[in-house]
């Protein structure tokens, strides 16, 4: 298998390397991917001490900011590096603070590791979830660094318990320990004899409840909002917004002020959904063109500010259930104790459906079922209150991985 993986590995370069000519987003990761150990050689000496922290992308990477940021002010002397697979993590986060050195991972060969970390050489690893690269963790694990993978979370279906995945199950066992978000995650483990595991939950609640801890006002959002309910929809896609484009139009809207922010900035798709809006609205980038205390919808065309914005929500709607591009977070949201709205496609996320069951999150499947749950929220104060404070309570109750993982570190301060 190992020999198979590989040669997988050889092919898939190329064609990376073949499709990067037509697509964009292929081609920053097979250019970043190039410029890697030129990077560090020059922003890394032999004498430095380091930290690597690695994310498969910008998810994995909020994901994992808490334990960083602890990580950070511990090892003030220590070299940052943190690595992205996606461009979607890289791009955004290239100049994150956090790390002293951004770079793209280099593809899993045997070569690619040693040269890696020959030149990161690092005191400490923290992978992310997943991303489980075998000539990375076992190239860590001769080497006798030491490696721990947080937040994980384990499926049965998963190569590493069938037959047929030994070369990625004994990657595993190249991390010193595993925390997981769950019981079921542990069991999996043990079940393949890796014993080395802390159940610690989800590190994304404190990441959601520092912030909490921030100043997330908005001016230009207060000044949108005034003293009206407002419905935020977040990272939402074209099947996302036909719901709002049909409810907006509707008698039900009105006096509801409504913010869309698209999980793409696309502005072919930005236009699109406004075109077919029968009342005007607002672009972020062009609101000091207008009175946008008179307007009844705004677009974020934009990134970077929809966590301070679900902040000024009375309802939130998460988009990426109603498609099958995948969930997008519902915990930012629910933090600011609101109710929360998603499609139903969203088996492979526990929180929503742990949500769902606290009676915080309502997942809906159809236009009318938007409009009744829309239209129950918006008259029912009470029950729009109450689902609010369930999930708040949900996100309190949950927060509190990043101490399991000081703790085990001893890093922790008594």
């Amino acid at each position: 298998m190992e020999f198979l993986y590989n040669i997988a590995i050889t092919i898939t370069r190329f064609i990376l390397q073949c499709t990067a000519v037509l697509n964009l987003k292929i081609r920053k990761g097979v250019q970043g991917r190039a410029e890697t150990f030129s990077l560090l050689e020059r922003k890394l000496s032999a004498i430095d001490n380091t930290l690597w922290f690695h994310c498969a992308s910008l998810g994995e990477y909020e994901q994992g900011l808490p334990v960083f940021k602890a990580l950070r002010n511990h090892y003030k002397q220590h070299k940052i590096v943190l690595s992205f697979f996606s461009p979607s993590g890289y791009e955004i986060r290239k100049n994150s603070p956090i790390a002293d050195v951004v770079v793209y991972l280099p593809m899993d060969s045997k070569a690619n590791a040693k040269q890696f970390l020959n030149l990161v050489h690092p005191d400490l690893t923290v992978f992310v979830k997943y991303d489980i690269w075998p000539n990375f963790l076992n190239e860590l694990k001769s080497s006798q660094l030491r490696a721990i993978l947080i937040s994980a979370v384990f499926r049965k279906n998963q190569p590493f318990f069938k037959f047929y995945g030994n070369h990625l199950r004994h990657a595993l066992f190249s991390f010193e320990h595993i925390f997981t978000q769950n019981e079921s995650s542990k069991k999996l483990l043990e079940s393949i004899n890796y014993n080395h595991v802390t159940v610690s939950g989800d590190t994304r609640f404190d990441r959601v409840t520092s912030q909490l801890e921030q100043n997330n006002t908005l001016d230009f959002i207060a000044e949108f909002k005034l003293d009206n309910l407002c419905v935020v929809a977040g990272s939402t896609w074209p099947e996302d917004e036909s719901l709002f484009i049909n409810y907006i139009n509707s008698e039900s809207s009105k006096g509801i002020k409504f913010i869309i922010a698209p999980h793409n900035i696309n502005l072919k798709q930005i236009s699109n959904f406004q075109s077919k809006l029968e009342i005007e609205s607002v672009l972020f980038s062009r609101k000091e063109e207008k009175d946008i205390s008179k307007t009844q919808v705004l677009v974020i065309d934009t990134i970077g500010l929809l966590s301070k914005i679900y902040s000024y929500a009375d309802i939130a709607y998460v988009g990426g259930a109603m498609g099958h591009t995948g969930l997008h977070n519902t915990l930012e949201p629910a933090v600011f104790g609101i109710p929360i709205i998603i499609g139903d496609n969203h088996s492979k996320f526990p929180e929503a459906q742990e949500m769902i069951d606290n009676a915080g999150m309502f997942s809906v499947s159809n236009q009318k079922e938007f409009e009744n749950i829309m239209n129950e929220l918006i008259q029912n104060n009470q029950k729009r209150l109450l689902s609010g404070k369930n999930n708040f309570k949900y996100i309190e109750m949950n927060a509190g991985a990043v101490n399991h993982i000081l703790k085990y570190l001893n890093l922790l301060k008594q």
